[in-house]
């Protein structure tokens, strides 16, 4: 068998990517401006919300999302134990107290229960994390919510509009996933995207963030408070700046720079015309691993069913019975024969800042067992079928000989 290269998630870019930073580049242009506002008004249509935001990544939406809603020192944010650091980075950058949920047992998604019992009259936020493209069970989520809804101490009046913790989805896998007829960005109460380079849907660098209509808070106002956060606090974008002797400006709080570029944004638009094409050939690749897979008895994620559609981000397997050095024994060996694989994720509390802070992985069992015998195989739309067929192929012949 001829050996190939296959690379784990290439940008997938084209003519009109680079037209449209050409263009982009050769309209005097190319800081926050109308090919943002263009890409918010898609993102906003397309996850059927009144409005979206646009900001330079995923992280940064859920960071000043956390200021608008006045979270910080003294309150508690829950999130998952198998997540990326950026899910819960953000909580340390506001000052507020992360708290970690334990998965299911074998399951990527957060242990429901055990969320209930970490919820105290502090909790503030919760961070579900739609982990590989997959929209966590919210219906579940929003019920602990309400059960625990007695706890709940507003400290301003945007968090008094909610009466109840607030669900912050990280949906930066997520984009176009749908769940119970609903997409992704209008199910939590507030929805994150990633628009980063190995994303779906790319920026290069770059996130969004949608939120559901909130009783008797204007959108407008929501708006206009990320803009705030995210150009210094300043009361003027640069576009309107530059409008002949509207100079003038005040600056309302020192606040941060975070802001997406209009050429970010020509590309993100790019992106966005042939979205629907790329998550069908994304579908198809998982179907063609499925089929040979599953049935060698290696566990695969469920992408897709009568009820959910997945965005297909990422193709996690487990084998099941391999040990730590076993699963990064495949991994190497996969990567001689010129394959790009991964893991996701190494829990929180395994990771150094996060010890640090007090976290211990014997208390999270679950995790643990997910990720030690994890391995992510290359999917993205510059896959061809031969390709595909190559990886199966290679998977199937190392774990031949372990």
């Amino acid at each position: 068998m001829k050996k190939r290269i296959i690379p784990f998630s290439p940008p997938d870019m084209g003519d009109n990517e680079i037209n449209e930073v050409i263009g982009t580049l050769k309209s005097g242009w190319i800081t926050t401006g109308p090919k943002v506002k263009e890409f918010e008004k898609e993102i906003a249509q397309f996850c059927h919300t009144s409005q979206a935001v646009c900001l330079n990544s995923a992280t940064a939406c859920m960071e000043m999302t956390l200021r608008m809603l006045g979270v910080g020192p003294g309150d508690e944010v829950i999130t998952s134990a198998y997540t990326y650091t950026a899910s819960c980075s953000v909580i340390c950058h506001v000052g507020a107290t992360p708290v970690l949920v334990d998965v299911s047992k074998d399951s990527y998604e957060m242990d429901y229960d055990q969320l209930a019992d970490k919820i105290t009259d502090r909790t503030k936020v919760i961070i579900p994390v739609d982990l590989a493209g997959i929209m966590c069970d919210y219906d579940r989520i929003f019920e602990v919510v309400e059960a625990r809804k007695e706890l709940f101490h507003p400290s301003n009046q945007l968090q008094k509009a909610f009466g109840r913790i607030i669900v912050m989805a990280d949906a930066a896998h997520a984009f176009g996933a749908e769940r119970k007829g609903k997409m992704c960005g209008e199910v939590a109460d507030f929805t994150s995207f990633s628009f980063h380079a190995v994303k779906n849907l790319t920026t290069a660098e770059g996130g969004a963030v949608v939120w559901r209509d909130i009783p008797e808070i204007d959108n407008d106002w929501i708006y206009h408070q990320y803009q705030l956060l995210s150009l210094h606090g300043q009361t003027k974008d640069a576009l309107n700046k530059t409008k002949l002797g509207a100079w003038e400006y005040d600056i309302m709080s020192p606040s941060y720079k975070c802001n997406m570029t209009d050429i970010m944004g020509g590309i993100g638009l790019a992106q966005f015309k042939r979205y629907p094409e790329m998550l069908a050939r994304r579908k198809e690749i998982i179907s063609q691993y499925n089929v040979t897979l599953k049935p060698l008895g290696i566990e695969v994620l469920n992408h897709y069913s009568d009820d959910h559609q997945s965005s297909g981000h990422l193709y996690l397997t487990r084998i099941p019975g391999l040990n730590l050095e076993q699963r990064n024994h495949i991994i190497e060996k996969m990567a001689e024969k010129g394959i790009a694989c991964n893991v996701h994720y190494k829990p929180l509390p395994l990771l150094t800042a996060y010890k640090n802070l007090g976290f211990d992985i014997k208390d999270y069992p679950n995790a643990y067992d997910m990720y030690k015998n994890e391995i992510t195989l290359p999917l993205h739309t510059h896959l061809s079928d031969e390709d595909v067929n190559y990886v199966i192929q290679c998977i199937k012949e190392v774990i031949g000989c372990i």
